[in-house]
């Protein structure tokens, strides 16, 4: 017999690890603070009057993942704040018609949600707010396209001064 307090990792109604979810916090709230700290040091008058094309680009992928980071951890306080009763009830209150019963709960980390899963294979996500995945991806790829940029012109910049030389 399995104690009570023991989840398996075969239990079907698992959301999200406490640990992890703390874990995640800490981590994107130092993010966060980095990346503020350096991008309102850039905003300095004294720096702001030698902004090139690559620090711009490189500073607009700075804030996109800022910005996620902020996202992301706004979505785990959602998580965090909820427990499983909470969970639990929502989960019914959003059930779908035709569907007698559920099956299981589970947590994702990426992408961020709390799964209610069906025995038809019909699942959805409860808890984290429906704009957070969404918008993390815009913002994901804002972040690459400005990181790949700054890179190529900072590549153009090299060249053009080694011709020069």
């Amino acid at each position: 017999m399995v104690p009570p307090q023991l989840v398996l990792a075969s239990d079907p109604w698992q959301g999200h690890d406490v640990g992890g979810l703390f874990v995640g916090l800490f981590a994107g709230a130092a993010v966060l603070v980095g990346l503020t700290v350096y991008l309102a040091s850039r905003l300095a008058p004294a720096n702001f009057r030698r902004y090139t094309p690559v620090r711009v680009c490189r500073d607009v992928s700075l804030l996109a993942v800022a910005l996620g980071s902020a996202l992301y951890v706004w979505g785990l306080f959602h998580l965090l704040l909820t427990d499983e009763q909470d969970q639990a009830e929502e989960c019914e209150l959003r059930r779908p018609a035709g569907v007698a019963r559920l099956v299981g709960l589970r947590g994702d980390f990426v992408p961020l949600r709390l799964v209610c899963e069906t025995p038809n294979g019909h699942d959805y996500d409860v808890v984290v707010p429906g704009y957070i995945n969404p918008s993390l991806t815009v913002l994901l790829l804002l972040a690459l396209a400005g990181a790949v940029a700054a890179g190529l012109l900072h590549r153009g910049q090299r060249s053009s001064t080694r011709k020069k030389g």
